[in-house]
């Protein structure tokens, strides 16, 4: 069933559906989006399913799909995900949903020879940590993927000329482990280095050191991995690249903060990362896998931001907030700001985030989006209901819309299982295609049913401009972390072993894949 259609938070206008049990989802999903009383009652939501699962695998958790990543090049959006869910790691097979027309309407489908369950087989088991990049020299749209092998979890990049028909993955690396790859391309004309794409991933084999690789010629052929000047140790970099060429890389350390390094030679070498700042943070209660990993954007003018969840504010540790910093050479960054998604104290646990910059806006005027998921009472033990919320600013950050819900409560039980928790996303995205509409991208669950789950990646229908938004502009100016904060959970380990394949996996792993 794909199902779009309008919602008041009051009750559902519309909603066209194909496929059996179309009712009965049609009602749930009604029920879901407007049983939250964090909305104004006459606040309006538009939502968008975006795919569904249809395979059948005994290995998976079937009608589900999990952490999204998308990006917008002119009126073309194209989102990537796991599909079908596996409970030791990855989904049969990567999804994909791309629009052609600014998100109006929207094609989906799998991609071909990656799974052994997906279009023409493939040799991998599984897939997972789907990322998705433009390279506008070459034309081609690029998906890099985190195939489960036989012996290693490997970095691959699918690519398609017109976002709809793709072909056969390009393997980055075939002989060493990774994790939470991620990749940016050089789309500036005028940059010394235009039409290069990166790849970045760490290898949890030898404590999550952190690799990077460059393509030249549209994603076809790959460098040998290389490693940072310091050789650094951390996950989830994000690498995007400033007009001038420029390749910034901020990411997780394991010191307990945000850290970058860089790139002036058009990867020919890396620096040793800097840090950025500390990032104490709350742990989510129940059992939900939040991964904590930070999402970064960059504004026209080359202006990079990185976000993330963070505790800093809220005495005790008791909850997160949503922080970015900023920097225009990825090396001297500002100091953390809180995004006032709600006051300071709230007790609303804000997490999983994706932040999305209009790249036609800079500066103090620049277009930014936040989608993130958030427990309404950060303290709910065992009873804790997740949503999804959605804030938008344009003036650079100086103030934000207050959060929006983008759902409606969720329970636990209704997501997929993992190693590490109940599984919505490790991270989600916003996109602003041309026409400056800013689309979030994620995640929902409804009530299983019949032995299936129903979890499925969502869009606004027709996305949001600041003018759309029915909520309060607020501010954090003044507000100061709390000096010597400290996370209430222990630190992130280096070295997890929960990506490897089953094959290499020990009783002791926890998964992150």
């Amino acid at each position: 069933m794909i199902c779009e259609g309008k919602v008041l938070m009051k009750g559902l206008l519309s909603c066209s559906a194909r496929g059996s049990g179309a009712a009965l989802m049609i009602l749930a999903l009604a029920l879901a989006l407007v049983a939250t009383s964090a909305v104004p009652g006459h606040a309006q939501t538009l939502f968008r399913q975006l795919s569904q699962d249809t395979f059948t695998n005994s290995s998976s958790q079937h009608m589900t799909e999990v952490e999204p990543h998308a990006f917008a090049s002119g009126p073309v959006i194209v989102a990537a995900f796991q599909v079908a869910r596996i409970s030791s790691g990855g989904g049969a097979d990567i999804g994909w949903a791309t629009s052609l027309n600014g998100g109006i309407s929207w094609s989906n489908g799998y991609l071909p020879g990656l799974t052994q369950f997906g279009p023409g087989g493939g040799p991998n088991s599984a897939a997972s940590d789907a990322a998705v990049a433009y390279d506008a020299k070459h034309g081609v749209w690029l998906i890099c993927t985190l195939p489960l092998g036989n012996s290693f979890d490997l970095v691959a990049v699918s690519s398609s000329n017109d976002a709809i028909h793709w072909n056969n993955p390009v393997y980055v690396i075939t002989n060493q482990d990774a994790d939470k790859n991620w990749i940016a391309c050089d789309n500036t004309a005028s940059s010394p280095h235009y039409g290069n794409c990166y790849v970045e991933w760490d290898n949890p084999d030898v404590g999550d050191l952190l690799y990077m690789s460059t393509s030249h010629d549209g994603g076809q052929t790959w460098s040998a991995p290389q490693t940072t000047g310091g050789s650094d140790f951390g996950i989830g970099g994000n690498p995007v690249v400033q007009p001038n060429g420029n390749v910034v890389v901020p990411f997780a350390d394991f010191d307990g903060g945000m850290s970058a390094f860089v790139s002036t030679n058009g990867g020919q070498s890396w620096t040793a990362a800097v840090s950025i700042a500390s990032a104490p943070s709350h742990g989510e209660a129940g059992d939900l896998r939040s991964a904590g990993l930070p999402s970064a954007a960059i504004d026209g003018a080359g202006n990079v931001y990185l976000s993330w969840s963070d505790c800093s504010f809220e005495s005790g540790c008791s909850a997160n907030d949503i922080v970015y910093s900023s920097s225009s050479d990825g090396v001297h960054w500002s100091s953390k700001v809180r995004i006032p998604l709600d006051p300071i104290g709230s007790g609303v646990d804000h997490f999983i985030n994706g932040m999305g910059i209009d790249i036609r806006t800079s500066g103090s005027t620049a277009h930014m989006g936040m989608t993130y998921y958030y427990y309404p009472v950060s303290n709910c033990g065992n009873n804790c209901m997740l949503q999804a919320g959605f804030s938008i600013s344009n003036n650079g950050g100086s103030t934000w819309s207050a959060g929006r819900a983008l759902s409606g409560p969720m329970q636990l039980t209704w997501l997929p299982n993992t190693f590490s928790g109940r599984m919505v996303a490790d991270y989600v995205a916003t996109v602003f295609p041309a026409g400056g509409r800013s689309f979030p991208i994620y995640a929902v669950a409804m009530a299983p049913s019949n032995g299936l789950y129903h979890q499925a990646i969502y869009t606004s229908s027709f996305g949001y401009t600041m003018d759309e938004i029915d909520a309060p502009q607020m501010s954090s100016a003044g507000e100061k972390p709390i000096p010597g904060m400290q996370s209430d959970h222990p630190m992130r380990a280096r070295g997890d072993v929960d990506n490897l394949p089953p094959s290499r996996r020990g009783p002791e792993a926890h998964e992150r894949d």
